[in-house]
């Protein structure tokens, strides 16, 4: 069986960063430390962390409840309501926000005082989305998901929109939102804010689905990324398999096929992406 590993599969600059904070800190021997929410979306890492003492602060949960120690915010960025409050309880904050957050949380707070109205592009539930919420000054903002949202956006004509993208969203689908909104006649200023690792992930994934008889996209089940890739996979070839882990594998429908693709999410550690690898090789 001939495997084809994508070069751009598993952890990102962003996500190795914030894993990285996490082992630093449990090397300094303090306590309490904590994670705000997953520090990522793959549940192998996160468990792993909580075995060395590791705990998480679940989303909304009540600070006053909890013992002030190190606070870890991942990757993803929390709202500036959620930073004050932590930094109000006397928590020590370690800030993993990845770079590429951090500056659409300066865009759309500078832009919504600005006056421009914000339209993110991307899952409004994700936690990325709900923290660049926090950074908008006012009401004034939508988060849309497809074509038919954008197709029902409306405004007065003439109004300024700033439009800026989760950073793991799906480039190509980003480009055709934007047109549509573009063509609407609002004043847009359009900010492509997918980090170019995301970007290049998903072409190089698209370009190997495109020459392999199946395809395997491994991430957390909870990883925005991780789905992104494997729609994109799942357009290029019919035979595309999502897992977490080799466990997951079904060796027996992939024994069939001479040629098979593999990539991974941006919080995929490189043993996951390894064994699977060494699994489909046997």
């Amino acid at each position: 069986m001939n495997v084809k590993l994508a070069q751009t599969a598993g952890f990102c600059f962003g996500v190795k960063r914030a894993v990285d904070l996490v082992n630093e800190q449990i090397a300094t021997g303090k306590k309490p430390i904590y994670t705000y929410g997953p520090i990522i979306h793959n549940e192998q890492v996160v468990a792993d962390f909580e075995r060395q003492g590791v705990r998480q602060i679940p989303e909304g949960d009540d600070l006053l409840s909890i013992e002030p120690g190190t606070v870890i915010i991942r990757s993803h960025g929390v709202s500036r309501k959620v930073r004050e409050q932590l930094e109000s309880k006397g928590f020590e904050i370690v800030d993993a926000t990845c770079p590429f957050v951090l500056k659409i949380h300066r865009t759309v707070e500078k832009y919504s005082q600005e006056g421009y109205f914000i339209l993110i592009i991307g899952d409004p539930e994700h936690a990325e989305v709900q923290g660049i919420i926090g950074w908008i000054s006012g009401e004034r903002y939508m988060v849309i998901r497809n074509e038919e949202d954008a197709h029902n956006f409306s405004l007065e004509p003439g109004e300024k929109v700033c439009i800026v993208s989760q950073t793991t969203h799906n480039f190509n689908k980003f480009q055709e939102l934007v047109e549509i909104i573009q063509q609407k006649g609002y004043d847009v200023i359009a900010m492509n804010t997918i980090c170019n690792a995301t970007e290049e992930r998903q072409k190089e994934a698209a370009t190997i689905a495109g020459m392999v008889d199946a395809m395997i996209v491994i991430g957390g089940r909870n990883s925005s990324n991780s789905q992104k890739l494997f729609d994109i996979c799942s357009a290029q070839c019919a035979n595309t398999y999502f897992i977490q882990t080799k466990e997951d594998l079904s060796m027996s429908a992939l024994q069939s096929f001479d040629c098979i693709g593999i990539t991974a999410g941006a919080s995929t550690p490189n043993y996951i992406i390894q064994e699977v690898q060494r699994e489909c090789l046997k």
